[in-house]
C-alpha cells in the first residue's frame, strides 16, 4: 500500500477586500506520495504561495482539509499544528530566514534542540559537512555569501529528516550558477533522505527536474506529469 504523505481535499481560500469577496484558491485537490518531488508553478498572484502556506498549516483554508500523514491539520489548534510541523515538516525560504545572532552551526542545531535531540551539535555538524560548510561552522550569516546562507538553510531543513520539505522560491535570491548548485544539492539530499519535496518556483528548468508540476492559474489547479510536458 502506497502511503500518501499529504492529502489535499477540496481546499478553497477566500478573503474580503474593498470590492467584495476575492477567491484565491478554487477547490484544490491532490495527493503526494512518499519521495515525490513536486513543483508548484504559475504566474505571480495565481495563489502559489497561499497554497504553500496552507500546506504548512501557517494559513487556514476557508473550506477543505489538508492531511499530513493522515492527520487533519485544521482539526488541530495552533499549538497542535506547530507540533505537527516540528515533527514532520522542513522549510526553505527565498530569504534564507537564518537567525543573525546565531552561527551556522547554531542555526542548524536549533530545530534539533527544540525537539530535545541529545546530540544536536553532532548531527548539525555532520549535515553542515554534507552541504560543504564544514569549515564555516562558527561563521555568522552576515559573513556568508547568499549561496552559503542557503546551504545553511538546507542543512537546517534536512537535519531533522522531515517527511515533507516545503521550499518557497529557494533560488530566487541567488545568481544562476549559485542557484543551480543549491538546487542540485537540494535534489541530492531529497533523494538520499527520502523526503517528499514541494517547491514553489517560477523557473521552468527547476520545475522540470521534479516528478510533477502543479500549475496554479487564477486559483485553479492543473496537475502536470513529466510525460505531459513538451520536449
Amino acid at each position: 500500500m502506497v502511503l500518501n504523505i499529504l492529502e489535499v481535499d477540496h481546499v478553497n481560500k477566500s478573503v474580503q477586500d474593498a470590492s467584495g469577496v476575492l477567491t484565491i484558491l478554487h477547490d484544490i485537490t491532490f495527493q503526494l506520495q512518499a519521495r515525490e518531488s513536486v513543483a508548484i508553478v504559475g504566474a505571480s498572484g495565481s495563489g502559489k504561495s497561499t497554497l504553500l502556506s496552507i500546506l504548512a498549516g501557517l494559513d487556514t483554508p476557508t473550506s477543505g482539509t489538508v492531511r499530513l500523514r493522515g492527520q487533519d491539520m485544521f482539526a488541530l489548534d495552533e499549538d497542535g499544528r506547530a507540533a505537527l510541523r516540528g515533527a514532520h515538516l522542513g522549510f526553505v525560504f527565498q530569504s534564507f530566514q537564518l537567525l543573525g545572532h546565531l552561527t551556522a552551526l547554531e542555526n542548524v542545531m536549533l530545530p534539533l534542540e527544540l525537539r530535545g535531540e541529545r546530540d544536536a551539535r553532532g548531527l548539525a555538524r555532520q549535515m553542515l559537512d554534507r552541504v560543504g560548510l564544514g569549515q564555516r561552522l562558527s561563521h555568522y550569516p552576515r559573513v556568508l555569501s547568499g549561496g552559503e546562507q542557503q546551504r545553511v538553510a538546507l542543512a537546517r531543513a534536512f537535519v531533522q529528516q522531515p517527511d515533507l520539505l516545503l521550499a518557497d522560491e529557494p533560488t530566487g535570491s541567488l545568481d544562476f550558477a549559485t542557484g543551480e548548485q543549491v538546487m542540485k544539492l537540494m535534489f541530492d539530499l531529497n533523494r538520499e533522505l527520502g523526503t517528499t519535496l514541494v517547491m514553489v518556483t517560477h523557473d521552468q528548468n527547476i520545475a522540470r527536474q521534479c516528478d510533477r508540476q502543479l500549475k496554479i492559474a487564477a486559483g485553479h489547479l492543473q496537475d502536470i506529469t513529466l510525460a505531459d510536458l513538451p520536449a
